[in-house]
């Protein structure tokens, strides 16, 4: 099947574009997005994913908003369609657009959804250049689980953001954020036949850092004993330089009593010539990755809702059982201090499945010892 952009010296294999190099229903490519304050009285995200082989493609918008009375608020929409056969119309699906205005460096978010109470016009542009994290590789005997590259970006976000017709202006000089790009295989929507049930364990952490001077980078995937399967970590220049991985990245964890979302956590990265550069994060608040489609039951990824739904979901924050399996997986927006003073804003993403021994996580979802 030929589409337009088939025009282009783009093709990666020898059909036309419109064709994975796997038929594996699990394809996919997605669009991550967040943006916050130092204060973390603003914390807005976005996702966008197209799944060519559940023929699926969808998108979510969610802000967080610290109300007066000291509560903060979620409000989230959530869209899913069948995807386009010409990909150039894939990055709108129903009230939410991505536009890539210049490539690596500025792209726009804009959310049209007065039914659910939210639209929003806002602009990334590049701090640094973008990182290509280390290939994720991982089968269950000889089931391919993940086969995903993810390049990481860090940035600044202008224009405004509208919660029931109340407007919060978004700053550059205020608001700054991260966003990732990743493509390949990963579980999306129903489980094909044969596939194993679900994840027995499965450990991930994922620590993106605005500082005024640079930025840090920081991600693991653990086994139960702590072994990792995966991980990485960076120093960020900003502009247009080269990113410089660290020898080796260490961290220690610690768990809010009774839940799986991280109460202190301090990273270490090793590089080249000894120095090491030391971040210790101190957890503001949590942000649910259900508002935004992570492991939601009703808006998951990739999940077929026909040809076109469009919804909404709003809550208050904390969640009230952080143990519910739609909410262990959360971005703790972070004030960081690096060794030398200097503070900066960033996030721990954390999602713990199964036992972890290093951090004490015993069972499938039990909370951390006290």
């Amino acid at each position: 099947m030929l589409t337009a952009f088939d025009d282009f010296p783009l093709h990666q294999t020898g059909q036309p574009i419109a064709h994975t190099a796997s038929g594996d229903p699990n394809h996919y490519d997605r669009y991550f997005f967040n943006g916050y304050d130092a204060a973390g009285s603003l914390y807005f995200a976005a996702a966008m994913g197209l799944y060519p082989n559940r023929y699926v493609v969808d998108a979510a918008f969610s802000v967080v908003v610290l109300g007066a009375d000291g509560i903060r608020r979620q409000s989230s929409v959530f869209a899913s369609a069948r995807a386009p056969k010409d990909r150039r119309h894939a990055t709108t699906v129903g009230p939410v657009a991505v536009l890539v205005e210049e490539p690596l460096r500025r792209l726009r978010i804009t959310v049209d959804a007065p039914e659910q109470g939210l639209r929003a016009e806002v602009t990334f542009v590049h701090r640094t250049a973008a990182l290509e994290e280390p290939h994720f590789l991982w089968r269950r005997g000889t089931h391919l689980i993940f086969d995903y590259t993810r390049l990481t970006q860090w940035g600044t976000w202008s224009g405004w953001i509208e919660v029931d017709g109340v407007r919060h202006a978004v700053d550059a000089t205020q608001v700054m954020g991260t966003r990732d790009r990743s493509w390949g295989v990963r579980p999306v929507g129903e489980r094909p036949p044969g596939s194993p049930a679900s994840f027995d364990q499965f450990y991930w952490l994922w620590a993106p850092v605005n500082f005024d001077d640079g930025c840090l980078h920081f991600d693991v995937n653990e086994y139960a004993d702590g072994h990792a399967w995966h991980g990485s970590g960076f120093v960020v220049p900003l502009g247009d330089g080269e990113p410089e991985q660290a020898v080796r990245a260490e961290y220690d964890l610690r768990w809010q009593p009774g839940t799986r979302h991280a109460d202190a956590f301090e990273l270490r990265l090793h590089r080249s010539g000894g120095a090491v550069t030391t971040a210790r994060f101190e957890p503001i608040f949590h942000f649910p990755m259900l508002g935004i489609g992570y492991g939601h039951p009703e808006w998951r990824h990739g999940g077929d809702k026909g040809e076109r739904a469009v919804g909404g979901q709003r809550w208050e924050l904390p969640l009230a059982d952080a143990l519910a399996p739609q909410h262990v997986h959360v971005q703790t927006l972070c004030r960081v201090t690096r060794h030398d003073g200097a503070v900066g804003t960033g996030i721990l993403e954390t999602l713990a499945i199964g036992p972890h021994e290093p951090t004490a996580l015993t069972g499938m979802l039990d909370g951390a010892p006290g």
